[in-house]
């Protein structure tokens, strides 16, 4: 089976990047990317961001995870310690984050190194969950192999039970990672494939130097 897609195109005309117009500070121009998808472009899942790590075979593997704070310092997400992504991210911290918001024509590529947060940060952020969601977290063994998911219907009644009128404890495998930026780019789709694509870079003394790519 085959089937060739040489003649899907799509012309971007909703916008454009110019470096002038770009400020010093990649978080910043994230802040006003962000807003402005969440705003206007309701299509989009704004805070779903691609997360690319590089397993312990070697091969890299995306996956889509929900971005839940940003900050100067960086980006927050929250996982399963124990999870295929929290392994890799154990043997190897440096990983990729991407946004691509299709409404706007528009997606962010941010490489960083990945650490995890105080816990009781994690704490907070899961007490704030809904109940259900809490169960869940404790529920799936995030990654391994289960017979079907009868096992998973079934363990979540029995917590139920358990905590039925008590506060759900936070389990010690899953809380959150903060991905600290090191590279941006933002690019925003152009006529005739000549994209904007808008490069920074963190310098030793922590200053961000910014220039443009060819598309």
């Amino acid at each position: 089976m085959e089937k060739d897609l040489g003649n899907y195109r799509k012309s971007y005309e909703k916008n454009e990047l110019l470096l002038k117009d770009t400020p010093e500070n990649p978080i910043e121009l994230f802040r006003i990317w962000f807003n402005e998808v969440d705003a206007h472009f309701t299509e989009d899942e704004t805070n779903a961001m691609t997360l690319s790590t590089i397993g312990s075979n070697g091969f890299p593997k995306n996956r889509v995870v929900l971005l839940k704070k940003y900050t100067h310092e960086g980006f927050i997400f929250y996982t399963n310690y124990n999870s295929e992504k929290g392994q890799a991210i154990n043997k190897n911290p440096k990983i990729c984050l991407s946004f691509f918001w299709a409404g706007a024509e528009r997606q962010i590529i941010i490489k960083g190194k990945a650490e995890k947060i105080a816990e009781n940060l994690s704490d907070g952020y899961f007490e704030s969950r809904p109940r259900g969601s809490q169960l869940g977290a404790i529920v799936s063994n995030q990654s391994s192999v289960i017979k079907d998911r009868d096992v998973l219907e079934s363990n979540l009644k029995e917590l139920e039970k358990i905590y039925e009128g008590k506060e759900i404890p936070r389990p010690k495998f899953w809380g959150g990672y903060i991905v600290k930026p090191i590279e941006f780019e933002f690019w925003q789709g152009r006529p005739n494939r000549l994209h904007d694509r808008i490069h920074y870079k963190l310098e030793k003394d922590f200053s961000w130097v910014k220039t443009r790519l060819s598309p």
